[in-house]
């Protein structure tokens, strides 16, 4: 899939197993090739596993006895991109540890509150590889600034759910925005327009929004609940993408929802590319605080295996790696 600065393929995946007392909890981020608009590689990623986030942890197991629990891992976060993404890996495998340690399930701490519907993602970029869930309630559209083709608009035209038009911080100017959303709103509902501008830049997404027709939302702008004080202190947008591995995990995916719905924004949990593991997690929580389309929704891609991905277990997530998958993949570091 083509984005305005980077094509997705296959998507490298970071596992992590913890164990304890014979029982084991599994976390999973999938960070980018390389960085881009504020997110980490997913080099910067495991540079920053290796030598500060898991250091921390097991110096802190080591002074208190025991593995801290899942909800102390949002205080470890620092003030790089790729801390918040091993943040995020390190917590879901807690979580998932202290879940089975206990013998409950996922649904003991988040009950479902919301039938999450879900969202799917293609390109007009590259309209080969065009291809719409049968249940998706909204189709994110990734775009750049262009007029767009006949074929385009023809695709465009056959949905019948509503899309957000992603520009990933690819525009420069409010009329390349405005052109195209002229262009495609006679074809299409557009429910927001997404990200036009730099990450932080809510002076110039709060003027074009005073000029659209459509809201505006936020995407790699979102990373912290100050975040979403400004956004609404500017009237930046009116819809909030929130990704658990961005915003440094599960618990702080949470708590910004229900301060995003606080301020009167429309909050909705984003991916990158997870494998149906950590979409089924996204999908838990999800189901417990947003009632926004997400991606929630197992992403498609090319594999060169048969077996599934998933086994179920008992207690946690109910879920886990296969053991199929663990064995394939490749052991980066292991950790006493």
């Amino acid at each position: 899939m083509s984005a305005a600065a980077q094509r997705h393929d296959v998507r490298a995946r970071l596992y992590l197993r913890i164990e304890q007392d014979g029982l084991t909890g599994f976390g999973e981020v999938a960070p980018q090739p390389f960085a881009l608009n504020g997110d980490p590689s997913i080099d910067e990623v495991l540079e920053e596993l290796d030598r500060v986030t898991m250091p921390q942890l097991l110096e802190v197991a080591a002074r208190e006895g025991t593995l801290p629990s899942w909800t102390r891992l949002a205080r470890f976060a620092g003030s790089r991109a790729a801390s918040s993404f091993s943040v995020a890996l390190i917590e879901m495998a807690l979580l998932d540890l202290d879940l089975r340690l206990s013998g409950a399930v996922i649904s003991s701490l988040w009950p479902k509150n919301f039938d999450t519907p879900n969202q799917t993602t293609v390109s007009i970029l590259n309209l080969d590889e065009w291809s719409i869930a049968n249940d998706a309630a909204r189709v994110r559209v990734k775009t750049m600034p262009g007029k767009l083709d006949q074929r385009a608009l023809d695709l465009l035209s056959e949905l019948v759910v509503p899309i957000l038009l992603d520009f990933n911080c690819s525009a420069s100017r409010d009329e390349q925005v405005l052109e195209q959303v002229e262009q495609i709103s006679h074809v299409v509902t557009i429910d927001a327009v997404e990200q036009p501008y730099a990450p932080g830049n809510v002076i110039d997404h709060a003027t074009l929004a005073e000029q659209l027709s459509v809201p505006l939302s936020l995407d790699e702008g979102v990373r912290s609940p100050r975040d979403l004080e400004q956004i609404v202190r500017y009237s930046a947008a009116k819809i909030v993408c929130l990704k658990p591995p961005r915003v440094g995990g599960l618990a702080n995916t949470r708590t910004m929802a229900q301060r995003a719905a606080a301020l009167g924004l429309e909050p909705y949990v984003g991916g990158f590319f997870e494998s149906p593991y950590a979409r089924r997690v996204h999908r838990l929580l999800a189901n417990n605080c947003i009632s926004q389309p997400s991606d929630i929704a197992d992403v498609a891609v090319q594999r060169d295996h048969q077996f599934g991905e998933l086994e179920r277990v008992a207690g946690g997530f109910e879920v886990e790696p296969s053991s199929e998958l663990l064995d394939g993949a490749e052991v980066i570091a292991a950790w006493p």
